[in-house]
């Protein structure tokens, strides 16, 4: 860890945490994500950081390059959804 003590973080660097995100029609997430972790497949119905409304449908398991201030469950079929930030 010492060699990285002075080095600031950067948005493009990997995620150093993550969080569980349950899908709320009403509700932002608590911490803005960076990035999406998709467990199982399906739709993902979301706003981005800017306040865009979009929904990503087929969405492989796997990672979702997108900043995300909200996940919907109304039009979210993806399940096991992490946040990273």
């Amino acid at each position: 860890m010492a060699n990285y003590a002075g080095r600031k973080a950067n948005m493009a660097d990997p995620a150093r945490n993550a969080f569980a995100i349950t899908p709320n029609d009403s509700a932002d997430l608590t911490t803005r994500a960076l990035a999406l972790y998709v467990g199982v497949s399906g739709d993902v119905k979301l706003d981005t950081w800017g306040g865009e409304t979009v929904t990503f449908a087929n969405v492989p398991a796997g990672i979702l390059p997108v900043r995300a201030r909200r996940v919907y469950a109304t039009g979210t079929t993806a399940s096991g959804i992490i946040g990273l930030y």
